[in-house]
């Protein structure tokens, strides 16, 4: 397995998941991370095919846009699953959710709570899944009739010190936004320290969500809503998915590409509506 990093609670668990299921079956799982290093992951799979693993399941690094350490794998015949973060262009087997519509869910709950000035603090345009959510921002803000601001779109690396940093870019803004969508909870609870130190009032002053459902979005003050993955059937997903590549009783006819559904877990951050 190659994951960007291990201390997210959803590549954890999908770890967690996908060992439960393939441990049962004779399997040992061999986990890497890449750190969001390309470099690093390129030099994980030169060190997952030296040690000839029956199947890799990757989710890609923030840093990969060369394609060409995965084709290698393909080109050895060895089964290439992607989840969370997977490439269209690799033609490979796809475990994830639909990034586009989560988007659509958060800025339409945004708009329930009276908010008109939304930004969104993203990931890389050229990650996929932060391609997709930045495209449901922005067609989410047009379906309601919203300003599209260029100042009020942000791609980072999502990281707790990325959040604060990028909140205080916002605040510094002459017209400020009443509600930020962040593409991660590291990222969201980053912004939310910046708030709280500013004594700005979540969610009246600025909602805020965040994406991800890690642990903590549920403990701090306000609780910061935020998207739940389903880490747990992504896992079983992909590792169901890879079994159908090495039954030696099943010839795997078609790629997989399977999409889970998320869940919007509404929390003090963004619900001005609370009594």
């Amino acid at each position: 397995m190659i994951v960007p990093r291990t201390n997210s609670n959803f590549f954890s668990s999908v770890i967690q998941n996908i060992e439960e299921v393939l441990n049962k079956e004779g399997f040992n799982i061999i986990i890497t991370q890449s750190n969001e290093s390309y470099k690093k992951e390129c030099a994980s799979i030169d060190a997952l095919l030296f040690t000839q693993v029956d199947g890799i399941i990757a989710s890609m690094a923030n840093e990969t846009v060369d394609l060409s350490h995965y084709e290698k794998i393909k080109s050895k015949g060895i089964p290439l699953i992607t989840f969370d973060r997977g490439e269209n262009d690799l033609n490979v087997d796809y475990i994830g959710i639909d990034d586009y519509n989560s988007s659509n869910l958060i800025v339409g709950h945004l708009v329930k709570q009276g908010c008109k000035r939304i930004a969104h603090i993203g990931g890389f345009r050229r990650t996929r899944i932060f391609n997709n959510r930045i495209r449901g921002y922005i067609d989410a803000l047009k379906k309601h009739n919203l300003p599209l601001n260029d100042e009020l779109l942000i791609e980072s690396n999502l990281t707790i010190k990325d959040g604060r940093a990028k909140m205080q870019q916002l605040l510094a803004l002459k017209n400020r936004p009443d509600a930020v969508y962040i593409a991660s909870d590291y990222a969201a609870l980053g912004a939310l320290q910046v708030l709280n130190e500013q004594n700005i009032s979540v969610p009246h002053d600025i909602a805020l969500v965040g994406f991800g459902n890690e642990p903590f979005s549920a403990l701090v003050t306000p609780s910061i809503t935020s998207i739940e993955q389903h880490s747990k059937k992504i896992g079983n997903l992909a590792a169901l998915t890879f079994l159908e590549h090495v039954k030696k009783d099943v010839i795997k006819q078609k790629l997989t590409k399977k999409i889970v559904d998320v869940e919007l877990l509404v929390r003090d951050s963004s619900n001005r509506n609370k009594k």
